[in-house]
């Protein structure tokens, strides 16, 4: 494990939003922070299923549209399509 110099000031700035910090990175090589990370342990679970599963078919600019807001805010597509329906489905009770 790498250790930080200590009184060191970070090259990465601190941010606000996950905007951003997705802009940020979006705009940076991760190469030049090298000196400031340190390993970590990542664990995969590819074993666990989801319940259900829904297949939902779009036209390709509704699709290119839900892709590139999700990039910006820092998330893959399904994950914020299934945010947005899950906060329809709250308010429309």
């Amino acid at each position: 494990m790498k250790k930080k110099e200590i009184n060191k000031k970070s090259k990465i700035p601190e941010f606000k939003s996950l905007e951003e910090e997705a802009e940020f990175w979006d705009t940076h090589d991760f190469i030049d922070f090298e000196d400031e990370t340190e390993d970590v342990e990542i664990i995969w679970e590819v074993d666990k299923p989801r319940k259900e599963t829904l297949v939902l078919r779009v036209q390709k600019d509704i699709k290119d549209k839900l892709k590139k807001v999700a990039r910006q805010k820092g998330l893959n597509t399904s994950t914020l399509a299934r945010m947005w329906l899950m906060e329809k489905l709250q308010t429309s009770k």
